[in-house]
């Protein structure tokens, strides 16, 4: 009895042993056949050409507890109250050629046309960069910052075509930081900062037009809204104090406002 469940154990393990075996030598060919995540034998972010689908990419833990909260919001380009920008296509805009409605606005400077090329794109918020790269010539260049509201909930701001990005990934960034300048994406459009703002927890970058809203946020009152939220007015990013941050520079209301940092007041 005891050398027939031997033999028994010895056949079971041998078949175990077997078919992780074949399994790793076919890890290339499941994951080309990758149909979903029922079928899943790669993880999946990891799609057949080996590069993150940002569809199905989600902060990890560790991530997410260095998301810091928003206690400001300024516009992206131009003054730091939106002086010398208007916006060419406006969030929900319907676009009939594109096929849907405008999940952003398009800042452009009031020249127009490519004037603004190489204008620097200014963080909306304290944030912690989520995406930094090209997604598709269609998109260029792109920043994904990560925000929280005053009751914790994620928010996302999104910053595309630009001409080239000056920060990186992972890294906290301080409101009104410089985190790339306005761009064409390759030439695709003229000069312009496509803006998006997002209440979400993952990394999905989308198509710029949409019939349906889903997680897209207004960005134009949700800044109105944030824009002058500290009762002392105009107020200096607080990661720029907490020096998480590249130096900003200093506005002179910004210094007003620093009553109590001497070294603000020599």
């Amino acid at each position: 009895m005891k050398s027939t469940r031997l033999l028994i154990t010895l056949t079971l393990a041998a078949g175990i042993i077997g078919f992780l075996i074949w399994r790793s030598s076919h890890t290339e060919a499941s994951a080309a056949k990758l149909v979903g995540f029922q079928d899943a034998d790669a993880p999946l972010q990891m799609p057949e050409n080996g590069q993150p689908d940002m569809r199905f990419h989600f902060l990890s833990a560790w991530q997410a507890n260095q998301i810091p909260r928003i206690s400001r919001m300024d516009t992206p380009l131009g003054s730091e109250n939106g002086a010398l920008v208007y916006n060419a296509q406006p969030f929900w805009e319907m676009n009939e050629k594109r096929g849907g409605h405008h999940t952003g606005d398009d800042l452009n400077g009031i020249g127009g046309m490519n004037t603004d090329l190489g204008d620097p794109v200014f963080a909306a918020a304290d944030g912690l960069v989520i995406f930094a790269g090209e997604p598709s010539p269609g998109w260029g260049n792109i920043v994904v910052l990560a925000h929280r509201n005053a009751n914790g909930e994620p928010i996302h701001t999104m910053y595309a075509h630009l001409l080239d990005i000056k920060t990186t990934l992972g890294s906290l960034v301080a409101r009104g930081s410089v985190i790339g300048r306005v761009g064409t994406a390759s030439g695709h459009y003229p000069a312009h900062l496509h803006f998006e703002a997002r209440s979400s927890d993952g990394v999905d970058i989308g198509g710029g037009y949409a019939m349906h809203p889903l997680s897209h946020l207004d960005p134009k009152p949700l800044i109105a809204a944030l824009h002058d939220s500290s009762p002392e007015g105009i107020s200096p990013a607080a990661l720029a104090f907490a020096s998480l941050a590249p130096e900003l520079p200093w506005t002179g209301l910004e210094i007003k406002n620093a009553g109590k940092l001497s070294e603000l007041e020599k």
